[in-house]
């Protein structure tokens, strides 16, 4: 500890790091979650009760990546905010409600697979789509009641700063919001989801009646929930409330020598956390029935369509498949 000079914090950093993050996740967010929306609405009369909540997901992930070019600009130009400290509030209440809105769901969606397969009986017939319309309605309203006081905190400064959090001046305030925060909108989603895959796997171990296929759906759905957490939602929320620390400390006149290195590593999070609307359509493979089927065939329909174009004289030309072949090819 030194109480007379504190390191130099690499503010730089921030600039070179996010705004290459941001450009790939708005293009491959906007692309992946875009397809899986419209396979959704697509076959809506067959909207189940767990694609509601995946619908939402979505919803939740287009909402920030729409505040992804105003961000690039922010830092391209050094980290000066020209839009206005109300749409500053307005970006970051945006990726609150994605960040906290995900978890949500995500949670939802485990909870409803747990009782599927541990509590079929007593499931099946009785929850129905309105329920999940208005259990996603509530995760709305209970995100936004969380989200809320972030948006009274000080956000701008005259420098042109848009913080991600707020400014020296309330940042006791806003660490102690801020683990509250993590502990109702992470921790307890997180402890939930964990609680109910530990014990669908021990009831897919257990019993043998179980059909395999849903077995490595169930499973393959947990290890994209686990990559989620581990690579998105953790380091984050570990790493947000360290740098927030490490700003008291500082405010105090108490420096420390790896105050530098939790800046680094809470900005690299800030990356990681975003990729959260990249990743997130990979549950739409696997919560959604018809998304693994729908992807085969646009990805085969890519293939025919890459091979007219690279064998266009080619001399035995494959016999063209009808529909109805097609479809029985994707079933299995």
């Amino acid at each position: 500890m030194n109480n007379t000079s504190c390191p130099r914090v690499s503010f730089d950093f921030t600039g070179r790091f996010l705004p290459p993050v941001y450009i790939l996740v708005f293009i491959v967010g906007l692309v992946a979650n875009g397809w899986g929306l419209k396979s959704l609405l697509q076959n809506w009369k067959k909207l189940k009760i767990v694609n509601v909540f995946v619908l939402n997901l979505g919803l939740a992930d287009i909402l920030y990546l729409t505040t992804l070019p105003f961000l690039m600009v922010y830092y391209f130009m050094r980290s000066k905010w020209i839009f206005g400290e109300a749409f500053c509030k307005i970006t970051r209440f945006s990726f609150n409600l994605n960040l906290y809105g995900s978890i949500g769901f995500l949670t939802c969606i485990s909870v409803y697979r747990y009782l599927a397969i541990v509590h079929p009986l007593r499931v099946m017939g009785r929850i129905t789509v309105t329920h999940s319309v208005t259990i996603s309605v509530m995760v709305w309203l209970l995100v936004g009641v969380q989200s809320l006081p972030d948006v009274f905190y000080a956000k701008t400064k005259k420098k042109g700063k848009c913080y991600h959090t707020t400014s020296k001046s309330y940042i006791e305030d806003y660490l102690k919001y801020s683990l509250g925060w993590t502990l109702t909108g992470f921790c307890i989603p997180f402890l939930i989801t964990l609680g109910c895959y530990g014990h669908v796997i021990v009831v897919l171990c257990r019993k043998n009646t179980i059909h395999k296929v849903l077995k490595q759906k169930c499973l393959k759905l947990l290890f994209i929930l686990i990559l989620l957490f581990s690579i998105c939602y953790i380091p984050y929320h570990v790493l947000k409330n360290l740098n927030l620390w490490s700003r008291v400390l500082t405010k105090r006149k108490m420096c420390h020598e790896w105050s530098n290195g939790v800046y680094i590593a809470h900005q690299i999070s800030r990356g990681l956390v975003c990729l959260n609307s990249a990743l997130n359509p990979l549950v739409y493979l696997h919560a959604n029935e018809e998304g693994p089927a729908q992807l085969r065939q646009l990805l085969q329909r890519a293939h025919q369509m890459v091979n007219r174009l690279c064998l266009p004289n080619s001399g035995s030309v494959p016999v063209a498949q009808t529909e109805d072949e097609v479809e029985e090819e994707l079933r299995f």
